[in-house]
């Protein structure tokens, strides 16, 4: 408890300090000495006794100075009592707070103690976990060697070969297969920059089909070429992944290269065997062309001559004999391209009752032939224009009334014509003697030809209605067929309706028939060429390579035009041309160079009398201007007179060549240039895998044939850029070191640039 004291203590000391203690007493001592006179005045004037000076003076002597030790003691006194009651409190606050740090330090240690055996009782269950841990680790690691010997041996026993190069281009890991190929043992290779190991001209460099390339880290799958010491080749398709880790930086390479040696063998005899059928059907085309149209132009003549009952009979005998012969041609030819995919489509638009008529006077010619009645039975709006591809659909049509009228021995033949809002539907039906019913889930299949007893007698191919089920497949329709033994039997053709404007009448060149050697290798531009002249009217002889340009030329008499491809195969056109030039017997034939590059062909055939230059790809527009030129001048002028301005409101693509886009687009339709662009992008990947492995093995000649046959695929359908580029890599010297980045862009740009050109189709 606080003593009363000590507040008057602590204010009369802070007074001293305030005033000080000298000048303090002072004042005292000056009041003490006033009181003493005034007592010593009041004394005086009480007991009426005189003042005596000397008392007085006596009296202030002894009693100002006493005072003023007695003063001073007491400041003294008061300031070290207040001092000492400071030094006790300030002691006894330092004792409390020493007082609440020991509680509070007590309280710390209480919980770090408690803190210390939480963390020794967690350190007790981490170390029990560490040694489940470690256990499980080395479990793990057991199993993981044992996986990896494992891995490792099954890898060793592939036959194809494997490695793997990391960020920096150093060998990794390989199997027992790549060190075979690398002639070296896997201790002499691990580590190793096989760019430095291996030169780019050794045939180890073939596998790393990745060498040289600036940037490693880019996906990459070809067909390379390794020839071993002993002179015996294998085929390898070499997979190049890069190999990221989980934030995506790039850390390696993978390769893989699988043995194709006996797949490319089969591919290449397989292509040689489509190579020598096409020959094969080429020349079995001008053998039996010729005589067949000789016999059907003769039979025709008899008949409408004035012949007797029996010769008329012969006569008949023999026009439909050559015209089912012709036929069936038309089926093998039909089957080829079937099987080589280059069927084309080639859609117009068309008067569906003009043609159904055309069909009717087929049909009741080769029915009046056996006795029996034909009957054509037309529903809906027939006279409409559609778009229909006539020759593929007049084919098929044909052949099912041929049949019809082969298996029907008496009563009637009848086609049914049904045009619906979305659907053409054309039914041939007969009385004949039927299709059995197990026979009618094979009756579209190739070859396949009924057993039963009716049918032995009957002569066929057995390849008419599978071609015709192609054929409708391809325009995109169905057939079907439903037969009764005894009965008859009813096919049913069901295609898509596109209705069509009117064809415009534009004044015609009127140019006569002509029989044209066509010499293309790149079959898009041939079938298109084809296509263009026989819808002309022309008859088209195709040759692939020199060699058969130039037997053709020495069998065939009736030749009008030779349309020549400056680049072939096997020889140059300007070789074949001056053959051409230098026979008697083919001097004045008119031959027309095709060139890509017409200044460059011109250049080279300085010596050489041709009638004429073509660029590739065809424009319509030159193409009837150069026939008209060569054998009808007299119509050539009347269409120039009458000629009109080009349409102006095109839109222009800088990647593809619209005047010859437009110039195909009006002559062989939407449908056939979409089948075309379709076709390229089939063709592409196939190009592009050429020009790679021609890079990979630096052949400077194979690159630039391949490149001149890119150029004319994609000059056909209108790619400028990619014609272009392609121009580029053929006529410019490689450079190897980039080549093959160079081509990888080259790809990704061409298919951005056919998406184009199928997107400019799809508006026209």
């Amino acid at each position: 408890m606080q003593n009363p004291v000590h507040p008057q203590v602590k204010a009369f000391a802070v007074r001293i300090r305030q005033w000080g203690s000298w000048q303090l007493g002072a004042v005292l001592v000056l009041l003490m000495a006033a009181l003493v006179l005034l007592s010593y005045l009041g004394y005086t004037a009480v007991l009426n006794r005189e003042l005596v000076l000397h008392e007085l003076q006596l009296l202030l002597a002894y009693t100002v100075p006493a005072f003023a030790v007695a003063v001073m003691l007491v400041f003294y006194l008061i300031l070290k009592l207040d001092a000492a009651l400071a030094f006790l409190q300030d002691s006894a606050q330092s004792e409390r707070q020493l007082n609440q740090s020991m509680q509070e330090s007590i309280r710390q240690l209480n919980f770090e103690i408690e803190e210390r055996k939480r963390a020794f009782q967690a350190k007790r269950r981490a170390i029990e976990e560490l040694r489940k841990e470690i256990a499980e680790r080395r479990k793990t690691e057991q199993e993981l060697a044992e996986q990896s010997l494992l891995i490792r041996s099954i890898v060793d026993s592939s036959p194809d070969l494997f490695y793997y190069r990391d960020e920096r281009g150093l060998l990794a890991s390989c199997n027992k297969m790549f060190e075979s190929i690398m002639e070296r043992p896997m201790s002499a290779l691990l580590g190793q920059d096989l760019t430095r190991l291996y030169d780019a001209n050794s045939r180890q460099a073939a596998i790393l089909s990745e060498y040289g390339l600036a940037a490693p880290e880019t996906e990459l799958t070809l067909d390379v070429q390794f020839k071993k010491l002993d002179g015996s080749v294998l085929w390898f398709e070499m997979r190049h992944l890069p190999f990221y880790d989980r934030q995506g930086s790039y850390i390696g390479l993978l390769g893989f290269g699988r043995d194709i040696t006996s797949r490319k063998l089969a591919e290449q005899a397989l292509e040689k065997a489509y190579q020598d059928k096409g020959q094969f059907i080429a020349t079995l085309s001008h053998e039996l062309r010729t005589p067949l149209n000789g016999i059907v132009g003769l039979s025709r003549r008899l008949l409408s001559s004035e012949l007797g009952p029996e010769q008329s009979s012969w006569a008949n005998t023999i026009f439909t004999s050559a015209e089912t012969l012709g036929n069936i041609f038309n089926d093998i030819i039909d089957l080829d391209k079937i099987d080589r995919h280059q069927l084309d489509i080639v859609y117009q638009s068309v008067n569906l009752q003009h043609f159904l008529q055309d069909i009717a006077n087929f049909a009741h010619l080769i029915c009046q032939q056996k006795g029996l009645q034909f009957e054509l039975k037309p529903e809906g709006l027939i006279d409409s224009y559609l778009l229909l591809d006539t020759t593929r659909l007049r084919q098929v049509l044909w052949n099912l009334l041929s049949n019809a009228v082969k298996f029907t021995r008496q009563g009637q033949v009848r086609l049914r014509c049904l045009l619906q809002a979305e659907q053409l539907l054309l039914e041939v039906s007969d009385t004949g003697i039927g299709i059995a019913q197990h026979d009618l889930p094979r009756i579209f299949d190739l070859y396949y030809k009924s057993k039963d007893g009716q049918r032995l007698s009957i002569v066929g191919s057995g390849i008419g209605l599978s071609v015709s089920r192609s054929l409708v497949e391809a325009m995109s329709g169905h057939i079907q067929v439903t037969s009764t033994v005894g009965e008859g039997s009813t096919f049913s053709i069901r295609l898509p309706v596109v209705f069509a404007q009117a064809p415009e009448q534009l004044p015609p060149i009127s140019c006569p028939p002509l029989t044209i050697l066509l010499i293309e290798d790149v079959p898009l531009n041939a079938d298109i060429a084809i296509t263009l002249l026989e819808q002309r009217g022309h008859t088209v002889i195709h040759a692939e390579t020199g060699e058969d340009a130039l037997a053709l030329l020495e069998t065939e008499d009736d030749l009008d035009l030779v349309l020549l491809d400056m680049q072939l195969p096997d020889m140059d056109g300007a070789d074949i041309a001056r053959y051409i030039r230098s026979d008697q017997r083919l001097a004045v034939l008119p031959t027309v160079m095709l060139s890509a590059n017409v200044r460059k062909a011109q250049e080279s055939l300085g010596d050489i009398k041709l009638d004429g230059v073509l660029a590739k790809p065809l424009n319509t527009d030159k193409l009837d201007q150069l026939l008209a030129e060569l054998f009808s001048p007299s119509a050539l002028r009347l269409q120039q007179s009458s000629s009109q301005e080009p349409d102006s409101g095109s839109t222009n693509h800088p990647a593809l060549d619209e005047t010859v886009l437009q110039g195909y687009l009006q002559s062989l339709g939407k449908g056939a240039m979409q089948r075309s662009a379709q076709l390229f992008a089939q063709l592409l990947p196939g190009y592009i895998n050429k020009l790679l492995e021609a890079a990979v093995q630096q052949q400077t000649k194979e690159l630039q044939s391949v490149a001149h046959k890119l150029k004319g695929a994609a000059a056909a359908v209108g790619l400028a850029w990619v014609m272009q580029q392609a121009r580029a890599l053929e006529e410019q010297e490689p450079d190897w070191q980039g080549l093959q980045r160079q081509l990888l862009e080259l790809h990704f740009t061409a298919e951005q640039h056919l998406a184009t050109l199928q997107q400019y189709i799809e508006q026209y």
